[in-house]
């Protein structure tokens, strides 16, 4: 009864807590989108039970240490945690820069993961329609800040190559990782998955990339005439129109996903979660969430501040790390409770993580990016260059021509995860960004690159 105790008196119960209730309400969250409640479930750890003081008189306060130790010590990754502080004595004392964004870097990786794992939390008081909103707009919390640090900073190509990487990343980078290692583990047993989920994530993505050939061929077909500069504003025209497009079509697929059709996207996790109940009351996950997510307001700042002197230090050109470190660090958990499904052969989920988190990058953050820089005044448009488009393009077709049959076996993953390694290739010796900002050094840094790669 004590162990209930400050749960109990956080959500107004008592000794007449309405149990069937809270069983009602934990089933809510058994309906949650599959790509949103995996990584924090697998990451999770049971908290030592020692660590609540049994003899706390004051029942507040133990509610605050039961707290802290779901919140804080309840993830494997909480041996991250220390890096948060450290990045910001790195910048109160001016320590070097590169050595702030790595240390901010490292400090996203657990407040992504427990961002998804309070998210969690609030869904299991908020009933599935809601929690599922939540889900959605949270999802990818960490992209979406750091895009609009950058934004605000006028970097666009940092916000477009960080965006374009986070969809690579999952596509071929999870996903082929995922069915390697599903496949691998399970090689005397079929792996099936349903193709239903997968045709549609695959779909969006498809109408995704035609708003970002759309501007790129309208560019170049341009390219040349007298009317270079309205070629150029006409662009930006276009993707804002193809923006609001892909966000109401986002709007459809929520629907679509929470209402409708809901059946196609229930995770296979369901049936072992029956009996699980919320960790941490509704009003203590909604203020940790806040504050979790104004401190990775506080590293995203750090992090686009930093990243041009961390590619100086480094020797390493921005659209690497842009496109390739901050997706795999900032995604980890994701990425890691991905792996951990696919190798109990439960391949429904790694492609709901995988797939999901893809399909909300390109179908929402980045045309929210796009109307958010058309408000602030910038200039986003939905033009990633020809490399980057066709990076994205052929990752789009190549993951739905792999995922066209319904099943899976490792070489599926061999393939995907090759791809991935030579796009990294490709964007690691290419080290001038592709931006209006880089073209008048170009002259000089070009032989320096060519020569280092």
């Amino acid at each position: 009864m004590d162990s209930q105790e400050p749960w109990n008196l956080e959500n107004g119960g008592g000794h007449g807590t309405d149990v069937k209730g809270l069983d009602r309400e934990a089933s809510f969250a058994d309906r949650r989108s599959p790509h949103n409640n995996s990584a924090s479930s697998v990451l999770r750890k049971k908290s030592d039970p020692m660590l609540v003081p049994a003899r706390v008189r004051f029942p507040v306060l133990r509610q605050v240490f039961a707290n802290l130790q779901e919140v804080i010590l309840g993830t494997k990754l909480a041996i991250l945690f220390p890096a948060i502080p450290l990045a910001m004595a790195a910048d109160v004392y001016k320590f070097g820069r590169a050595w702030i964004f790595a240390l901010s870097l490292l400090g996203l990786t657990p407040l992504a993961e427990r961002v998804s794992f309070l998210t969690e939390q609030i869904a299991y008081f908020t009933g599935p329609t809601v929690g599922g909103l939540l889900n959605a707009t949270c999802g990818n919390a960490t992209e979406l800040i750091i895009a609009l640090f950058a934004l605000h900073q006028n970097k666009i190509h940092v916000v477009k190559y960080s965006l374009l990487g986070s969809v690579l990343s999952n596509l071929l980078l999870v996903l082929g990782s995922s069915l390697l290692c599903g496949g691998l583990a399970n090689l005397n047993k079929e792996q099936r998955y349903d193709r239903k989920q997968a045709d549609v994530n695959s779909l969006l993505l498809l109408l995704g990339l035609l708003c970002h050939l759309l501007p790129l061929l309208f560019r170049y077909g341009g390219s040349g005439g007298p009317g270079a500069a309205s070629i150029a504003d006409y662009t930006l025209q276009l993707s804002r129109a193809s923006s609001i497009v892909m966000l109401l079509a986002y709007v459809a697929y929520i629907f679509f996903q929470l209402k409708t059709h809901r059946q196609l996207f229930e995770s296979q996790e369901e049936d072992e979660e029956d009996g699980e109940k919320a960790a941490i009351g509704f009003w203590s996950a909604f203020f940790w969430l806040i504050g979790m997510t104004m401190i990775i307001a506080l590293l995203s700042e750090y992090i686009v501040g930093t990243i041009e002197a961390a590619s100086s230090s480094w020797g390493i050109s921005v659209s690497f790390i842009s496109v390739i470190l901050l997706p795999i660090v900032g995604n980890a958990a994701e990425h890691a409770g991905s792996i951990i499904f696919a190798l109990k052969n439960k391949l429904d989920i790694s492609l709901g993580v995988a797939l999901g988190s893809a399909t909300q990058i390109s179908m929402f953050v980045v045309p929210f990016c796009v109307v958010v820089s058309w408000i602030m005044g910038t200039f986003m448009d939905l033009d990633f260059s020809l490399i980057e488009t066709g990076c994205l393009a052929f990752t789009i077709l190549i993951t739905s021509f792999t995922l066209q049959d319904g099943t899976s076996h490792y070489m599926k993953g061999v393939v995907l995860f090759l791809c991935y390694i030579i796009i990294a290739a490709c964007f690691f010796v290419q080290k001038i960004p592709l931006s209006p900002m880089n073209i008048a050094n170009a002259g000089v840094e070009a032989p320096g690159g060519v020569s280092s790669a």
